[in-house]
């Protein structure tokens, strides 16, 4: 990690630290849709030839390898 990295994540903890518990829990639920969003627009980007049926199907396989089975 350079040195500018370094700062900006310093800098990313104490602005989390500074968000009440409900704005770190609002922007963790942010950053997962987001994150949801882009693999979706991915995958289609992977497979145009999909209905939307099939493209559903896909995705909602490919999300539950991602599910944490740990709990």
């Amino acid at each position: 990690m350079s040195l500018r990295n370094k700062s900006e994540h310093k800098e990313y903890i104490n602005m989390l630290r500074r968000m009440s518990p409900e704005e770190r829990l609002f922007k963790a639920f942010e950053i997962s849709d987001f994150t949801k969003k882009l693999f979706a627009n991915g995958l289609r980007k992977r497979f145009p030839d999909l209905n939307d049926q099939e493209f559903k199907l896909l995705l909602m396989k490919r999300l539950d390898k991602c599910h944490n089975r740990n709990y």
